[in-house]
């Protein structure tokens, strides 16, 4: 009998799934703000997208774009000199994220939140591990509204002074919940399992 593939040689094997290590850290805040994601590389950047959302508890009420080397993906735009490709056409691995540094994701233009994005390593998934996963990481994401990188800054002294005005009208707005210190990594963990890969 003859195969179906006969004289065809045969199929080639699909690349082995990589799972990419990123440092993604707030430009600007001190102290510092980032938190290190494991992801798969079969991942789009749209959901990479999502997953920002949750690590730094934002809404996703802004526009955003992924930069890398010249090119900008994210919510899709053409205008003038300004083109945003659309984030859900490219996966992680279209990127060839093992040969680069970094790269960068805008969030919120006006008040423009920007994130850098480092690959710290590449490698086959770990058995038991569900993706993508927080591993680790330092303080409250900035709140979306809160007026920008100086704002949040002004936000955090007045907060540290809870007697004042201003830190009373800041402490209200944030809500009882919000320290600024945390990063609650199990809370993070249980909202990206609800985002599936």
């Amino acid at each position: 009998m003859i195969g179906l593939h006969e004289g065809q040689g045969a199929k080639p094997k699909a690349a082995p799934e990589r799972i990419f290590t990123l440092r993604l850290h707030v430009v600007g805040a001190m102290p510092q703000i980032w938190r290190r994601l494991a992801v798969r590389d079969t991942m789009w950047l749209s959901r990479l997208h999502d997953c920002i959302q949750v690590l730094f508890d934002w809404f996703d009420y802004q526009t955003h774009a992924f930069s890398i080397d010249d090119l900008r993906f994210g919510n899709p735009l053409k205008r003038d000199e300004l083109t945003i490709e659309d984030d859900r056409d490219i996966m992680l691995a279209d990127l060839d994220l093992e040969h680069r540094e970094r790269f960068t994701y805008g969030y919120h233009f006006g008040e423009g939140w920007q994130l850098e994005i480092k690959v710290e390593k590449s490698g086959p998934p770990q058995k038991g591990t569900y993706y993508p996963c927080c591993l680790a990481g330092e303080r409250a994401g900035p709140p979306e509204d809160c007026g920008g990188m100086e704002a949040f800054h002004d936000m955090l002294a007045c907060i540290n002074e809870p007697d004042t005005e201003l830190g009373r009208e800041w402490l209200e707005w944030l809500g009882p919940d919000y320290r600024a210190d945390t990063c609650d990594l199990d809370k993070l963990n249980k909202a990206l399992k609800k985002l599936g890969k």
